[in-house]
């Protein structure tokens, strides 16, 4: 019964953008050339082993702080709740956050060993995104860069360089559309616990430049993700076919809409839904869309 609390607490429907990360980033290497299924298998698995720390430690400093206590639970955000509902303790949720972190530890010194001890730098700034978000970071008035590099950015290059054992601007380039998505899937489930967040003395954007102003940073970050990909297709930095991302382009202005009713949960909760979908596929595409690419040379 633990057992099933315990996989539950990891919050695993979210982990699938680990997934995802771990599909685009190797994509991006088979594309230049690199790829061996055993290493791909295993950087995923201790992306997703990070990814477990990353949700349970910040369920963990929320019950802590308060937060849970005022917090409004949806299906994007708000936690697991599974504390605060006593199903499981604070302490043990702090101990499935470090378990997890320190198997992921081998999986790191594995690819350090012989891929080179350049990935250690990457390691560094992840390890930091992780343990800092809840305590430190999320204190300082724009949290959401952290997630937006150390589960966006990062594990595209950590998974690129895990196979290639070298970074390259391309393979950077191509991992920007990566954090600018997982950027904005921070910042839109923010907007249902701005009141919350306030008790736990946080400072994340809907708190510094209040809804309106979220939501526009919101919108210009969606933009964002498009137009660069866009620019690099023009600049020849990424492959023809990762245009195809561009299809999410719709459901990315729904989303977009939906964050300027950030007043009426009825209508926040379906963008925010919609969001999750946009970061997901996306990044899907542009996986697929370098391997058309590497089938079709253009």
């Amino acid at each position: 019964m633990k057992g099933k609390l315990y996989f539950l607490e990891t919050r695993p429907q979210f982990l699938i953008l680990s997934v995802v990360l771990g599909f685009t980033g190797t994509s991006i290497a088979w594309y230049d050339g690199f790829f061996n299924l055993w290493e791909a298998v295993l950087a995923t698995i201790g992306l997703i082993l990070t990814h477990i720390s990353v949700n349970t430690l910040n369920d963990y400093f929320d019950y802590r702080s308060g937060i849970d206590r005022v917090t409004i639970l949806t299906p994007f955000s708000g936690g697991s709740g599974m504390i605060r509902e006593g199903r499981i303790t604070s302490g043990e949720v702090l101990w499935i956050s470090i378990v997890s972190l320190v198997l992921a530890i081998p999986v790191g010194i594995y690819f350090i060993l012989i891929k080179g001890w350049l990935l250690l730098p990457l390691l560094i700034m992840a390890a930091f995104c992780i343990v800092f978000y809840s305590p430190l970071i999320q204190k300082c008035y724009w949290p959401e860069w952290s997630p937006g590099l150390g589960l966006g950015i990062l594990p595209v290059l950590g998974m690129y360089f895990s196979q290639s054992g070298q970074y390259t601007v391309h393979a950077l380039i191509a991992s920007i559309p990566s954090g600018l998505l997982v950027h904005n899937l921070l910042l839109l489930n923010e907007f249902p616990d701005i009141e919350a967040d306030k008790v736990g003395k946080r400072k994340n954007l809907p708190i510094t430049l209040g809804g309106k102003g979220a939501a526009i940073f919101y919108t210009v970050f969606t933009l964002m993700v498009y137009l660069w990909i866009i620019g690099a297709v023009l600049f020849k930095t990424m492959p023809p076919f990762t245009l195809i991302a561009l299809l999410t382009l719709p459901i990315a202005i729904k989303a977009m809409r939906g964050s300027f009713r950030y007043r009426e949960l009825d209508k926040l909760v379906p963008a925010m839904g919609t969001n999750v979908m946009v970061v997901l596929l996306t990044q899907v595409l542009i996986g697929v869309g370098y391997l058309l690419s590497g089938f079709i040379r253009i």
